[in-house]
């Protein structure tokens, strides 16, 4: 996928290597701290697993994260009174909230069964096959925890990281999770998530 399209695309905790799987004309990132500034990228320093997402609502035509949400709590007390938050409840809000109606979320992230979810002591949030339930369909599970968007689910699969690396979809990226899928199915780690926002 080499041809640029008109638009801005956010990727979440991009350290100094923000991605843009749909190759939009303007890319932002959001770290912690970026490491190294590329020329060219919007960069914002948030942490957020504890902060909105700093812009407006219906802002990007995409928001990724690629190993990202695995870093995101389920639930921490909250420091200022005795209330429980649900941080992973509330980026997914938030990326909702700032995708335009139609806007793609694209996330790639290590997921259970693989051992590549749990070997890494700052992977705290284990996706599974079925967790894009609580955040898709007519009635999403999440909206018991506070959730309030939707989204409608496009793709879960799971892939060899490498070939999640762009929305470009093609037989070779195919064939090769299939292959991997017979001979070798340990090698398909990551589930890939393509929502649509429904507004």
């Amino acid at each position: 996928m080499t041809e640029t399209i008109a638009g801005k695309s956010l990727d979440l905790g991009c350290n100094n290597r923000p991605r843009n799987p749909y190759n939009y004309s303007e890319l932002y990132g959001i770290d912690l701290a970026p490491q190294v500034i590329i020329e060219g990228v919007n960069y914002t320093q948030a942490n957020l697993a504890l902060n909105p997402i700093p812009f407006a609502d219906n802002y990007f035509d995409c928001v990724s994260a690629f190993d990202f949400i695995e870093h995101i709590p389920r639930q921490v007390l909250s420091l200022d009174s005795d209330k429980t938050r649900l941080p992973f409840i509330e980026l997914m809000n938030e990326i909702w909230r700032v995708l335009k109606p139609g806007g793609i979320f694209y996330a790639l992230t290590p997921a259970y069964p693989s051992a590549a979810a749990f070997q890494d002591p700052t992977h705290v949030n284990i996706i599974t096959k079925e967790t894009h339930t609580y955040f898709c369909g007519e009635s999403p599970l999440g909206s018991m925890y506070g959730f309030v968007g939707n989204f409608e689910k496009m793709r879960v699969e799971f892939v060899v990281p490498k070939t999640g690396l762009t929305a470009e979809k093609n037989l070779t990226k195919t064939l090769y999770n299939l292959e991997k899928k017979i001979i070798n199915p340990s090698r398909l780690s990551h589930l890939l998530w393509e929502f649509k926002a429904q507004k």
